[in-house]
């Protein structure tokens, strides 16, 4: 038994050393835990921010220039007052994502009860801020136009008022969510990748049959590299956290690191041992590279990080449930998001193992096979 441990910790020594002379692997460790943290937090808003847009003024009225100075930053960028003439031009160049025009007569037909419309144009090809900033400005006008006719600023008495209270992040930052999604996500594909590449790295360097004729067991080299590779994701991941998303960030962390990283460790036990599977069936990297493309995907997408899993079709939900990022996305939020202790996430961590001794045996067994068909 000693000399088994001290045969994976040799192992696993070497496969660190082999990781260290690939720059490419480091580079894209570095990359994925600090550069596309920070991109998911802050680059892709889910709210509308400084979208472009601009008025066509036809009515030059009180009213008119009422509704113009309603749009204003973080949400829309200063308004900009253009001609008729200007407006397609101006959109099929991608200068505004919205274009008001507001027609002749606007405020005298307003007072007299005729109706009169509003065109809105909208730039669709700018899909996420085309569908909310359709909603924003429809509700701005509606708003400013009705107060000008009441010629007071009032506000709609309900018979139940409602008390809104946002839970666990009061001020609905996207930088929150992304942030930490994103370190989910990335724990999931850096733990394919670099067991992969690992196994992978032997046999194309010639170095697989040198491991055939050493004392060495097939599970012990399975093992030496899920420990090896699984560590430095470990590491990655609570650097991340530590100086990028409570660091650059500053988003806070409501859960306990340590138990997050527990977790963590679970899960990786699982996806390093999906790793070696899907190396002894790719012959080379740029085969690996598709079959991640097949896995890694679904993996994410319907795990419950993007989209509530309660969303999603009842047959999907249950086949999802075959994965382990299911139930360490699960875990992970809870930590991460609601501060839950091992109490809460504890169904979740033994999922996570059972799941994870089925892919190892399984792993096994094909390298098993893999290197008996070398030999």
């Amino acid at each position: 038994m000693r000399s088994s441990f001290a045969n994976i910790y040799r192992l696993g020594i070497k496969e660190l050393w082999s990781l260290a002379r690939d720059p490419i692997m480091l580079v894209l460790i570095v990359y994925t835990f600090t550069i596309a943290i920070y991109v998911a937090a802050t680059a892709m808003p889910e709210s509308l921010h400084n979208a472009p847009i601009a008025f066509v003024d036809e009515d030059g009225s009180p009213l008119s220039a009422r509704i113009i100075s309603s749009f204003y930053p973080p949400h829309f960028k200063t308004p900009k007052m253009i001609s008729l003439t200007e407006m397609d031009a101006g959109m099929d160049k991608g200068e505004y994502t919205f274009v008001l025009d507001i027609p002749l007569n606007f405020q005298r037909d307003v007072l007299a009860g005729r109706a009169p419309a509003i065109q809105i144009n909208v730039d669709a090809t700018r899909m996420s801020q085309a569908f909310t900033g359709n909603s924003y400005i429809q509700q701005i006008v509606t708003d400013e136009v009705n107060e000008f006719v009441q010629r007071y600023r009032s506000t709609a008495s309900f018979p139940v008022d409602l008390a809104l209270r946002m839970r666990f992040n009061p001020n609905l930052e996207q930088a929150w969510f992304g942030s930490l999604m994103e370190i989910i996500n990335s724990v999931t594909m850096l733990s394919i990748i670099l067991t992969g590449a690992a196994l992978i790295r032997e046999r194309e360097h010639g170095t697989i049959e040198h491991l055939l004729v050493m004392p060495v067991t097939p599970a012990e080299i399975m093992l030496s590299k899920v420990w090896s590779m699984g560590m430095i994701v470990v590491l990655a991941a609570m650097m991340s956290l530590l100086f990028v998303v409570k660091g650059a960030l500053n988003v806070p962390v409501a859960g306990s690191l340590g138990l997050f990283m527990f977790v963590a460790t679970l899960h990786l036990f699982a996806t390093t041992s999906l790793g070696v599977f899907l190396a002894t069936i790719a012959r080379s990297m740029p085969q690996f590279g598709m079959l991640m493309v097949l896995v890694l995907l679904p993996l994410e997408m319907l795990s419950g990080g993007s989209t509530p899993r309660e969303s999603m079709p009842q047959f999907i939900q249950d086949v999802m449930l075959a994965a382990p990022t299911t139930h360490f996305v699960s875990a992970a939020q809870a930590i991460l998001y609601r501060g839950a202790g091992l109490d809460v996430v504890w169904p979740q961590c033994i999922t996570i193992v059972a799941i994870g001794m089925v892919f190892f045996v399984v792993a096994l067994s094909r390298f098993r096979k893999t290197i008996s068909q070398m030999a």
